[in-house]
């Protein structure tokens, strides 16, 4: 089984760790993507967000755990093909909810290129903009070297 251990600088992860916490707060009643079903019962509806929230909530508690006591100690994460495709959904339902209220006022552009003049941005925003590279970063890691995991190959 394919496995990445990566060493992250825990000064700057810490205040990340805070902002993920903080959208996990506000993903645990909220779809990161709002499903529309408008042909669909409001009973059956409701079901099928439940269960969506239900998944959501899942993968966004299994990565906030990679940083547990033990990242603390050591500052290693590791990916895995176990969790790799639960890790990324993850890191995607927290960009959404990043990029829906805390980054609204950043266009998609600059969000995916990462260019810009760090120091112009308020603090708030700052940690919020590093989150979501941060969590880009992620993804793109267990993309590049777990894609077969992902991919079911």
């Amino acid at each position: 089984m394919k496995r990445i251990e990566v060493k992250l600088a825990l000064p700057v992860v810490a205040p990340l760790l805070d902002v993920m916490k903080e959208l996990a707060d506000g993903l645990r009643q909220n779809l990161a993507a709002p499903a529309g079903l408008p042909d669909l019962d409001e009973e059956f509806r409701g079901a099928w967000v439940g269960d969506l929230l239900v998944t959501q909530n899942h993968d966004v508690q299994t990565l906030l755990a990679l940083f547990d006591d033990e990242f603390f100690k050591e500052g290693v994460v590791a990916f895995d093909e176990e969790n790799a495709e639960v890790l990324v959904r993850a890191a995607a339902a927290l960009r959404l909810r990043l990029r829906e209220h805390s980054l609204k006022t950043l266009d998609d552009e600059t969000l995916e290129s990462g260019e810009i003049e760090m120091e112009k941005l308020a603090e708030p925003l700052r940690r919020a903009f590093m989150c979501y590279l941060f969590l880009a970063t992620i993804q793109e890691l267990i993309i590049q070297h777990l894609d077969e995991g992902i991919l079911g190959g």
